[in-house]
């Protein structure tokens, strides 16, 4: 496939312009199966040559495993026109090999410890520079704060975050180390409490502005607006039901396990109207979120050559507005979404 002219769009308060379909690279950690160094680097050379140019990774995703490889694909292209992000609050510690940690199948011989005080923060944005083998930075998320994540010890770690991992990010974007900052999470709770505490860029938001959900549409994406501040849409197939729905012999799954009923059920009318329009449910799924004036890009994870091209024809797809007013009516979508035609017609 050849390359592929991706629109930009602008981070608030910041120069920065991302792909509004970016690369996730989780895939590149080895997420639930193994892939080799050179199909990675045969991934992300193609990722390039089809035009995509906003890259997300973590220490977390594959503990250590996605960043170098990522690094080490940058690396070669020495510092052309690419946007990298990265994520902060948990650093890597020896541990040994093991098959499998935390749903990635990675030779890396590390587990991790969440530091989301000032110095953890600041090791662990060092450590990522020294993982990529990059000069730079360009966004920089705290990974993984909340209460789903933490249970009964996100009021400590938020309180942590907030006062000496936000001190140490406001310090990386002053002195021009990090050009954004933000969060990257999975609920939107934790987005609308950091917004009173500092000055965010953006959130990277994993599932939780999708077809299916739309519940930030009733305090947090308002929030945003209000204080100028973007969102990144990950996870847009809601852990993949929305890639594979739900009349596949495989099983659903919503939120990394196997999706509930009501789930199945509401996906299961929305792939009705996809196939009364002709529209492909994963091409809804990624181009929906797009229509929100605060959400800037979409970052699907990927894996292969072949997913990449895909992705890329789901992006691309011609979605009538019929369907898009039809899933309205059918009340599939919250009555204030806004919808990918609108924003069209509204230049």
């Amino acid at each position: 496939m050849s390359l592929t002219v991706i629109a930009k769009r602008a981070i608030a308060k910041t120069d920065l312009k991302v792909d509004e379909l970016g690369f996730g690279c989780a895939p590149l950690g080895n997420l639930y199966h193994a892939v080799s160094d050179a199909q990675a680097a045969q991934t992300l050379a193609a990722a390039w040559d089809m035009g995509l140019r906003y890259f997300d990774t973590a220490p977390h995703y594959g503990q250590g495993l996605s960043e170098r490889r990522t690094g080490d694909a940058l690396r070669a292209l020495k510092g052309r026109d690419y946007i990298l992000s990265t994520k902060v609050g948990r650093l890597l510690k020896p541990l040994g090999y093991r098959q499998e940690r935390h749903g990635f199948v990675s030779p890396m011989p590390f587990d991790f410890e969440y530091d989301y005080s000032y110095d953890g923060i600041m090791r662990s944005y060092e450590d990522s520079i020294m993982r990529l083998g990059l000069d730079r930075i360009d966004i920089l998320y705290i990974h993984d704060i909340g209460r789903l994540t933490h249970g009964d010890k996100d009021t400590e770690y938020f309180k942590t975050a907030m006062e000496g991992g936000y001190k140490a990010l406001d310090e990386l974007r002053s002195q021009g180390l990090v050009k954004a900052i933000g969060l990257g999470v999975n609920e939107t709770e934790v987005c609308e409490a950091a917004l009173d505490y500092g000055d965010w860029d953006c959130f990277l938001l994993a599932g939780r502005y999708t077809l299916l959900e739309q519940e930030a549409l009733r305090t947090l994406l308002p929030k945003c607006e209000q204080h100028n501040t973007s969102v990144i849409v990950g996870g847009p197939y809601n852990s993949g039901i929305l890639a594979s729905g739900v009349n596949t012999s495989h099983t659903p799954m919503y939120n990394y396990s196997p999706a509930p009923k009501r789930i199945i059920d509401k996906v299961s009318r929305i792939e009705s109207v996809c196939a009364d329009y002709g529209v492909t449910l994963a091409a809804a799924a990624l181009q929906f979120p797009l229509a929100h004036p605060s959400v800037a890009s979409v970052i699907p994870g990927l894996g292969s050559e072949q997913h990449i091209e895909k992705t890329l024809e789901f992006f691309n797809e011609n979605i009538p507005r019929a369907f898009w007013q039809s899933l309205k009516s059918n009340h599939l979508i919250d009555e204030s979404a806004p919808l990918p035609f609108e924003r069209t017609e509204a230049g």
